[in-house]
């Protein structure tokens, strides 16, 4: 009857109402969720002198939201091959859609990060995997389970439309660039010091021309991210030139 009675202070009873807005339950216990939304830049140590950031969380959820998402496609697609359904999780689980669903949902306002000036482009989903991490923690697989079905992957993806869309756009830029016969690189621009982290700034050059440029916390996830902006930015061109044959 009266659930912040459970929380100490005015921020965790901000934290269990937007949990409970956005999935509908109150947490019972409000530590790990509180945990899960503070980034690595912001992190601080406990009296034990414990490192407190969610990448520990992160870990943990990446495990649980791999467990759950494989069994809801097995049940789904009962007569799909071992082959199919791998692929099928690596897409629901991409950082592409993760940090899209965490957009959705309002995570990029609760996330604690030291410089908010930083380009987040991997921040979201980490936290979502966190978040994952904070639910199995305080509720357990089987309402875990619920939650991710009910509220995240049935609410917010289009599982059938997933089947044909792409998201490892580094991989797809290699084989168009191999096909091509043109030269790919990735070139990191800068190394930023954010407290104890490294961020990482990189550039897709084809034939030494550059196009799209990611940030991020490590130089696979920079290089991903720009590789996305890159294949954009020639789809859109294939597009303009189809358009002027056809005007």
């Amino acid at each position: 009857m009266f659930p912040f009675l459970r929380y100490h202070g005015g921020n965790d009873k901000q934290l269990a109402r937007f949990v409970k807005n956005v999935f509908g339950f109150y947490p019972n216990n409000i530590e790990p969720y509180r945990l899960a939304f503070i980034h690595k830049s912001a992190a601080v140590k406990n009296n034990n002198g414990m490192v407190m950031c969610n990448e520990r969380l992160e870990y943990l959820g990446d495990a649980v939201l791999s467990n759950v998402v494989a069994e809801f496609l097995f049940k789904k697609y009962p007569t799909k091959q071992e082959g199919f359904l791998t692929e099928m999780r690596a897409r629901i689980v991409s950082r592409a859609s993760l940090n899209k669903l965490s957009f959705k949902f309002g995570f990029d306002k609760q996330i604690e990060i030291a410089n908010h000036n930083i380009a987040r482009n991997s921040t979201g989903g980490n936290a979502f995997e966190a978040f994952c991490g904070a639910l199995f923690l305080d509720k357990g697989y089987d309402f875990s389970y619920k939650i991710i079905v009910d509220k995240i992957i049935n609410a917010y993806l289009d599982v059938d439309e997933l089947q044909n869309t792409e998201t490892n756009f580094k991989s797809r830029l290699l084989e168009l660039c191999q096909k091509k016969k043109k030269k790919l690189e990735f070139r990191i621009d800068e190394q930023q010091k954010e407290r104890r982290n490294k961020f990482y700034k990189t550039t897709v050059f084809i034939d030494d021309k550059p196009y799209g440029s990611g940030s991020d916390y490590s130089i696979k996830g920079a290089e991903q991210i720009a590789s996305e902006k890159t294949w954009h930015i020639l789809f859109c061109k294939e597009n303009e030139k189809e358009n002027k044959k056809y005007s």
